[in-house]
């Protein structure tokens, strides 16, 4: 008997946080399960300079879990290589994409005519990594399919996209290949998450890839009530600012969220807050648009945005810099990797008193890693700042499921999976989440390397 193989590659996301991409070769179809941008160290950045080692042209589609950066960041780079097929998600996963593509080409542009003007990049004039134009392109292959249902791709390939927390339209997604189930677990979110419900899990599961950001890590059991409520009151104290580097989707929403509740109970003051992120304030408009997909009632979503000035200009950044009283400044990015929130830092992080509030992960390589492992000084815009700010950190507003909320999500699988692949994590994570899949539920599971491909039976 003729046996027939998947063959899948991994073109990202292994021993590493960013970067996702897998490219599932089989039945005469090439299937790409997210298509990210690596982030932190240069070393992985200029990965995302070179062509994907395989033809592009040949691929068919490009299914997305969700709409981060780390997961469709490179869709424009694709189509400059020959890719000319659909790229399905759920609904608010394309506007999710939409919003961060274009926002990422503005970046690229901005930071590439700044380049070329300042002299600080080592090619002159610096190129983008992709235009608001090649984004346009892009965004016209997007195709929307329904959560929850089975969807054909050919004879005998189907998939699924499974509701999954963690951001507002995020999903796992299972392929069913001539029987046999591949689940790409995408990003897992949180189980008693502020805004979403708790991720459906899979029952059945023969290769199953599985990310393992906190595959090493519990979320610590934190007070945020009162964390936000003393930072408050420390910098009204100092007449200093509390600056919160944050990511535009999910993380933006969920600080305004809290810091309106903790208004609405009489536990933090009526201080200003500014939301600086033009992502952000359009990631809103989502939350608006798909109601079904978060826990946000009509009444709480008005009373947060009503709580907190969004800030629409550059202007505008500058008048909240000068503005002397104390304040909240929520800004992008939240890796510090870019975004308005530099602008903020630029001007206040020598002071003594401002308070950089860090909500999330910090990849290797980020400023945000920098600041969180206590560096004297920053680098952006070519030249070093001092750091003489308090940087704080917290954890417990991840996005991302910990060590127990990834094992609890494969415990509704009633089979014996062939093979796990840990992938979306650094090695130690990585690791150790092996061990305690191994221990759990008696399954075997590896990690991959960038570039690895292997066969697997359908």
């Amino acid at each position: 008997m003729l046996m027939n193989y998947a063959k899948v590659h991994f073109l990202g996301a292994t021993g590493t946080v960013t970067g996702s991409k897998f490219l599932v070769e089989v039945f005469n179809k090439k299937i790409l399960i997210d298509c990210g941008m690596f982030q932190g160290i240069k070393e992985l950045r200029e990965v995302n300079w070179q062509d994907l080692p395989f033809d592009v042209a040949t691929l068919d589609v490009v299914l997305l879990t969700h709409g981060h950066l780390d997961h469709v960041g490179y869709l424009p780079r694709l189509l400059k290589q020959g890719f000319n097929g659909e790229i399905i998600g759920t609904a608010p996963t394309l506007a999710i994409a939409e919003i961060i593509l274009r926002d990422s080409a503005k970046i690229h542009e901005e930071e590439a005519k700044k380049a070329t003007k300042e002299k600080y990049s080592k090619h002159q004039p610096a190129l983008p990594f992709y235009t608001l134009e090649e984004v346009e392109n892009t965004i016209g292959l997007f195709t929307s399919m329904m959560e929850g249902e089975w969807h054909i791709l050919s004879e005998k390939i189907l998939y699924r996209f499974q509701y999954n927390g963690h951001i507002i339209g995020a999903t796992f997604i299972e392929l069913d290949i001539n029987g046999k189930r591949f689940v790409f677990s995408g990003d897992i979110g949180r189980t008693n998450d502020y805004l979403l419900d708790t991720p459906k899990k899979p029952d059945r599961a023969d290769y199953i890839f599985l990310e393992s950001t906190y595959g090493n890590r519990l979320h610590p059991d934190e007070d945020i009530d009162k964390i936000f409520s003393e930072l408050v009151k420390t910098i009204i104290y100092n007449k200093g600012n509390l600056i919160i580097p944050s990511f535009a989707v999910e993380r933006l929403q969920t600080l305004m969220y809290v810091l309106w509740k903790l208004y609405d109970k009489n536990k933090i003051p009526n201080i200003p807050i500014f939301v600086d992120s033009p992502m952000g304030n359009n990631v809103l408009e989502v939350f608006k648009h798909f109601p079904k997909w978060h826990k946000l009632s009509s009444r709480e979503y008005n009373a947060i945005c009503n709580h907190t000035t969004i800030i629409q200009s550059y202007r505008e950044t500058w008048e909240t810099i000068d503005d002397t009283r104390s304040k909240i400044i929520i800004a992008g990015s939240g890796m510090v990797t870019g975004g308005r929130v530099l602008t903020y830092l630029q001007q206040l992080i020598d002071e003594p008193s401002t308070i950089v509030l860090l909500v999330g992960y910090q990849a290797e390589g980020t400023r945000g890693r920098q600041l969180q492992d206590g560096t004297h000084e920053i680098k952006f815009f070519g030249k070093y700042y001092p750091v003489k700010a308090t940087i704080k950190n917290i954890q417990s507003l991840s996005a991302h499921a910990d060590q127990n909320d990834l094992l609890n999500w494969l415990s509704a699988i009633k089979n014996i999976p062939e093979h796990i692949y840990l992938i979306h994590g650094e090695p130690t994570a990585s690791d150790t989440l092996r061990v305690k899949i191994k221990d759990r539920y008696h399954w075997q599971a590896s990690i991959p390397k960038l570039y690895d491909v292997i066969e697997l039976r359908v």
